[in-house]
């Protein structure tokens, strides 16, 4: 079996689904997509990472969750009776956990029926996120090679800098986002990850994008390196 991520969610870039499909018929191997992320913002439907790249049909075994473009709780995997069968008998998962409480069954299946029948949402969806990396990159800032919704914005300094600047923006500047330091990036390179959703606004994003230019003027200048009192005076 070959496992990849449909996209990999800190660099936002797609994994190469095309290419591994090309080599199943020489090495004989099921696939198993990740799609945490690419699945109800990706493809024509919404089906996700696979049905961008035109292989949907060849990937064996399907996982995806409902906790990112569904904003709920659970996942779902799908594929071949035989498969799915089998795993309902013996995942871990499914034989000592409880299932899915039945309003999030419910929920989703809401949240699945709103992605089918509205493709406006996955639209506007992408209108934020193409003026969101555009302007990111206008105003210099580096988002790397993304190929998806993920937004990753890169910068120097250190884990203590990294913890105070998160800490600036959600307290002074109302924006929440994730941080990603050493080791799952180099050290003295701090990643903040955002993601923008279809019910952003164009003042949402221009908001963000203020707010992005001034840390990152407090984090050359040397603000983070003082007390988070420190960085509350200066934001104040």
């Amino acid at each position: 079996m070959v496992i990849s991520e449909g996209v990999f969610g800190m660099r936002g870039e797609q994994g190469k689904l095309k290419e591994i499909v090309q080599m199943k018929n020489k090495f004989k191997f099921r696939l198993l997509v990740d799609d945490a992320h690419g699945f109800g913002t990706l493809g024509k439907t919404g089906a996700g990472t696979g049905e961008e790249q035109g292989v949907q049909d060849q990937i064996d075994v399907y996982f995806a969750t409902f906790a990112k473009s569904m904003a709920s709780t659970g996942a779902f995997i799908s594929g071949d009776n035989e498969i799915i069968g089998y795993l309902r008998y013996n995942m871990r998962s499914q034989v000592f956990a409880k299932s899915l409480q039945v309003q999030l069954v419910i929920g989703a299946l809401k949240r699945l029926e709103l992605l089918k029948t509205k493709p406006e949402l996955k639209n506007k969806l992408w209108e934020n996120v193409n003026k969101l990396q555009s302007g990111l990159k206008e105003r210099g800032f580096d988002i790397g090679s993304t190929q998806s919704c993920v937004t990753p914005v890169y910068l120097e300094g250190s884990i203590p800098e990294a913890f105070a600047l998160v800490r600036d923006l959600r307290e002074n500047y109302q924006i929440f986002c994730s941080i990603v330091v050493y080791p799952v990036v180099p050290k003295g390179i701090i990643l903040l990850r955002l993601i923008p959703t279809s019910s952003h606004n164009e003042n949402d994003i221009n908001e963000t994008l203020d707010a992005f230019a001034s840390i990152r003027e407090k984090l050359k200048d040397g603000v983070y390196k003082k007390s988070p009192e420190g960085v509350k005076e200066s934001a104040d």
